[in-house]
This record gives C-alpha cells, sequence and structure tokens, in this order.
C-alpha cells in the first residue's frame, strides 16, 4: 500500500505554546528541536512511500529545515490533528493510508506504526486503526491515584468482540469492581495516540460536526464513533522505555531520560 505518515504540529498550544521548537538532549548530549526528533523517530518506519510535516507556522516549518523534510502547510482553522491530516490529503499523491504521527510523541516505537499498517492491509472493514497497550494493575493504581488528585494520566479505551473501539475516554475504563486488580494484568487498555487512516475515512471526519461528547472529552478520534466509521484498535507490547509526550514543561527531563535509555541520540 501507499503509505504516508504526517506529523501535525501547531505552535499555538495551550498548555506549551511552541512546544515543536523545544530542544530536548539524547543519549549522545545533543539538543534537538521536538520537531526534528519527531520526523527522525517516523522515518524509523519501513516501508513508508513519505514522511511530511503539516503546519500552519513558519517558524516549525523552518525548524524543519536541517531535517530535510517536506513540508505541508494548512490553515490556522485546523482544530486537531485529523482536520490537518484531513486539509494536507489534497497535496498528497493519492495515498492507500495516511498516518497521523503525533508531532509530540516521538518516542513511539516504529513497530506500532507497523502494526497498523498490517491491520488496515489485512482488515478491509477497518477504516481507521489506532494502538492500545494493556497496562499492569500496578500502572493502573498510578493512574487511579492521577485520577483522584483531578489529573489526567492517559486515555484508555474499550473494544468490542472483534477489535473494534466502542468507546474512548480520559477516565479509566471499564469500571474495576472490588478485585479486578489482584492479577498482574489489568483489564484496562491505554491507547496510543496515533492512527493510520483510510482516505474515506478523513472525508467522512471533516464532513462531521464536532459531537458533545468529542467536545467533553476533548478526544478527536471520537467524532469517528459518532460518525459510525469503524475504528480498529490494534494490541501492541509495551516497549521497555517510558512512552511520554511532551505536554508541559516539566516532561522535558523525563522525555530526555526516556531518550537515553532507548538510546537515541
Amino acid at each position: 500500500m501507499n503509505t504516508v505518515i504526517l506529523i501535525p504540529a501547531r505552535y499555538q498550544s495551550s498548555r506549551y505554546p511552541g512546544k515543536p521548537l523545544v530542544p530536548l538532549k539524547g543519549a549522545g548530549g545533543t539538543a534537538k528541536p521536538l520537531i526534528q526528533r519527531s520526523v527522525e523517530a517516523a522515518r524509523r518506519v519501513a516501508g513508508v512511500s513519505g514522511v511530511f510535516v503539516v503546519t500552519d507556522d513558519e517558524r516549525i516549518a523552518e525548524a524543519c529545515a536541517p531535517a530535510k523534510v517536506g513540508v505541508i502547510m494548512t490553515s490556522p482553522e485546523c482544530r486537531n490533528g485529523t482536520e490537518r491530516c484531513a486539509e494536507a490529503l489534497g497535496q498528497l499523491h493519492d495515498p492507500d493510508l495516511v498516518i497521523n504521527f503525533q508531532g509530540d510523541a516521538l518516542l513511539t516505537p516504529p513497530g506500532f506504526v507497523d502494526a497498523l499498517i498490517g491491520r488496515m492491509r489485512d482488515d478491509s472493514d477497518a477504516e481507521v486503526a489506532t494502538p492500545a497497550m494493556r497496562l499492569r494493575s500496578d500502572e493502573v493504581r498510578v493512574l487511579q491515584a492521577e485520577e483522584a488528585a483531578g489529573r489526567v494520566g492517559g486515555t484508555s479505551v474499550v473494544t468490542d468482540n472483534q477489535g473494534y473501539a466502542l468507546y474512548f475516554s480520559k477516565r479509566l475504563i471499564p469500571h474495576l469492581p472490588l478485585g479486578a486488580l489482584d492479577r498482574p494484568m489489568s483489564p484496562v487498555q491505554l491507547h496510543v495516540g496515533v492512527y493510520a487512516y483510510r482516505p474515506q475515512a478523513l472525508e467522512r471526519y471533516v464532513a462531521t460536526p464536532a459531537s458533545e461528547l468529542e467536545t467533553l472529552e476533548g478526544l478527536e478520534q471520537l467524532r469517528f464513533l459518532a460518525a459510525g466509521v469503524p475504528v480498529a484498535v490494534v494490541d501492541v507490547e509495551t516497549p521497555p522505555f517510558a512512552l511520554r509526550e511532551l505536554n508541559n514543561p516539566e516532561d522535558v527531563a523525563a522525555i530526555e531520560q526516556a531518550l537515553v535509555e532507548a538510546g537515541l541520540e
């Protein structure tokens, strides 16, 4: 399949303005801006036709020059990365699949994307695919403590018997009755924010108004479910290093440590 990776990036983040340009040190001590490290992570995926940064900001476009990566400029009116990918479709050469590789998820293992491409190749009914990891019970307890303190610790997902998403939430789902965490592995699946789309799914997405649930949860993928678009959830193995995203300035140290643990220069 003709597969293209898009990296949506915007400057005006409400929690961390300018974060695509934040320098991050790797295992060798060299600092590179987040957007460059995200490009390097995307390029570790084999067998794709191209990697492009999708942005509305010239400062981000200029920061991409050292990485020698293509940049697609989009409207500042895009409300999320999926809308940005949909707008970029018109500047791509008829891809079979579009991968949304989050610009702040530089630690995403290439095997996660490989698994999405494989699911879309083998499952003609899936219009969107996204990965999820089964959490250990002690990891769920940490998320429960964060939730009790009023912090969002991740997005969880529940699926049907065929592995299609029933719902995504920033709350822990499903409900965990007494004894549910007595085993080493929990029933909770942590969603990882990487997506594979067929072009027609992106077209349906932008033709569908944002739902109340999408707005309340702050989760763009809920619009697919509201529109009746099947979203395949692909089980992936938890990597040996922490999968951290850069959402706040205090995340920098943890991400740099994860880069060292992953051996990424």
